[in-house]
Formats: C-alpha cells, structure tokens, sequence
C-alpha cells in the first residue's frame, strides 16, 4: 500500500494565491468607492437641517428662500463637508472636502425642493428644473439620490 500524501504541491498553492490575488484585484477598488461614498453620504445628514430650514421658510413665508441668512440657517461644515448653503429657489448645495482630491474634493451635489399641494419634495442634481446640476460623479451620489 502506498504511504497517504502529505501538504499540498507547489502547483496547488500557486493556484490558491493566483485566485486570491484575482480577488483581491476586485475587492480592493470596490471597496474604496464604497468607502467615499460612504463619507459623501454625511453630506445628505448635513442637508436635513438646510431641508428644514427651507421646508419652515416655505411654510411661513409661502416662497421658497434665496439665502441661507433667508432661511434662517448657518452654513453647516465637517470634516468632510466643506460647505452647506442655500441658494436661490431653496436649492441646497452640499460640497465636499477630505475624501478623494481627484474625483470628489471641490465637486457638490444640489438638493432642489419642489412644492405641490403644501407637500415640499426633493430631488437630486438639478432633476426638478431649477439651479444648476451638482458636479459630483453619479457613482458617488449618496443612495436617496442615485436612480
């Protein structure tokens, strides 16, 4: 009988590493995107307070506000939001800072109000008409905002 064989052949681990390496050659990208848009995302949560802001404005005033002083809102920041402001129409730009200097810091993305019926609704970029579509890539769009 013959002896049991013992470990594996030099061929069998370079397999294993090759398909390691493979996946990691997919992984690791995927999860730097995700890692950014996971930062991006603290500008949504930054924006609710501007939301508000514009959303009491429109109750009150029955127009949507020009400034963020109109509104009664200081521009918000951290460490990844470089800046939230109120601009004509109740659009809020969000723009970002810290994340990736090729692709995201320096670029925004716009939250325009609409009202119909007393009921103010939000879309991403632009998508309502008004303002000027925000200039952060679509892939990096925090999930409420990408279709």
């Amino acid at each position: 009988m013959k002896a049991a064989a013992r470990g594996f052949t030099l061929i069998e681990l370079m397999i294993v590493v090759a398909i390691i390496a493979i996946l990691a050659a997919i992984a690791i990208p995927q999860y730097q995107d995700y890692a950014k848009r996971a930062k991006v995302s603290e500008g949504i949560v930054l924006a609710d307070a501007a939301k508000y802001a514009v959303a009491e404005s429109y109750g009150s005033r029955g127009s949507f506000p020009t400034t963020p002083a109109e509104a009664g809102y200081q521009t918000g920041a951290s460490t990844y939001v470089s800046q939230v402001t109120i601009k004509d129409h109740g659009i809020i730009e969000v723009t970002f800072r810290n994340i990736d200097p090729n692709q995201i810091d320096g670029k925004n993305f716009t939250l325009t109000p609409t009202a119909s019926g007393g009921i103010i609704t939000w879309s991403c970029n632009g998508a309502a008409g008004f303002g000027t579509p925000g200039s952060l890539t679509a892939k990096f769009l925090p999930g409420t905002c990408r279709s």
